[in-house]
């Protein structure tokens, strides 16, 4: 999961919360790549506001099943419903738009655009948002800057800035469209150890100020002793979830 293209374009009406209050429902996904089947009927269920752990081991299936959750990947079969809406059969102008208004992503290579200030980069998902103006998303991408402690170093491109200013730099930039959901692919993973946990604490508070559902992909079992479910994957499958 390292697309930039998610970063912008289209438009769609406002998605609709699922009537059991999942803002993420996975059904039965399989997925397939040539003759490896990597997922192996995968159902997963998100609630608002909840922070969802994935953990396995590498080639376990996670990151791909992020990237079916974001609407980067198709599955094979089984369905995919965000904030009550099936995935399936939706365009990929469609699909941009649901990722633009509802989901967030935040890349384990931080993924920003090396020639823009933090400031610029925060503010490009919004570019395609005809609801605000230019002066509100600019007010709203200095705001969340200000929340992940940058206020100081908008103007600062990502060269200037260290590995840890650069993924709270990322991590406003997922928040700038106010989404339900944000899905973490182990973004905490080209850090060190007190930075990581520097991001991670910033994640889980900036989460509960805006209700935002997080389902993050990690290896450390001291990032996934915070979340309040955990699932755990093997060789394509949840082999267990508890709280």
């Amino acid at each position: 999961m390292n697309d930039t293209a998610t970063l912008a374009e289209s438009t769609l009406s406002p998605a609709l919360a699922a009537a059991d209050g999942a803002v993420v429902h996975v059904k039965g996904v399989k997925k397939r790549y040539g003759d490896v089947e990597i997922l192996k009927g995968v159902d997963l269920w998100v609630g608002a506001g909840q922070f969802t752990a994935i953990m396995g081991k590498s080639g376990s299936g996670k990151s791909t099943l992020l990237g079916i959750i974001a609407g980067l990947e198709k599955p094979d079969e089984g369905n995919v419903c965000i904030m009550g809406q099936n995935l399936d059969g939706m365009s990929d102008h469609d699909l941009a738009g649901l990722r633009r208004r509802s989901i967030g992503i935040v890349f384990q290579g931080f993924s920003l655009i090396p020639s823009l200030s933090a400031l610029d980069n925060v503010m490009l998902p919004a570019f395609f948002a005809t609801e605000i103006s230019a002066e509100q998303r600019r007010q709203r991408a200095c705001e969340l800057l200000e929340q992940v402690g940058l206020g100081e170093r908008m103007k600062y491109r990502p060269g200037t800035l260290s590995g840890g200013e650069q993924q709270r730099v990322a991590i406003a930039r997922a928040l700038i469209n106010d989404p339900a959901i944000l899905l973490a692919d182990e973004p905490t993973g080209n850090l060190d150890q007190e930075t990581g946990a520097s991001v991670l604490e910033l994640l889980l508070n900036l989460g509960r100020v805006h209700n935002t559902a997080l389902l993050m992909v990690t290896h450390d079992p001291d990032v996934a002793a915070k979340a309040g479910n955990v699932v755990q994957m093997k060789d394509g499958r949840i082999i267990d979830a508890h709280a």
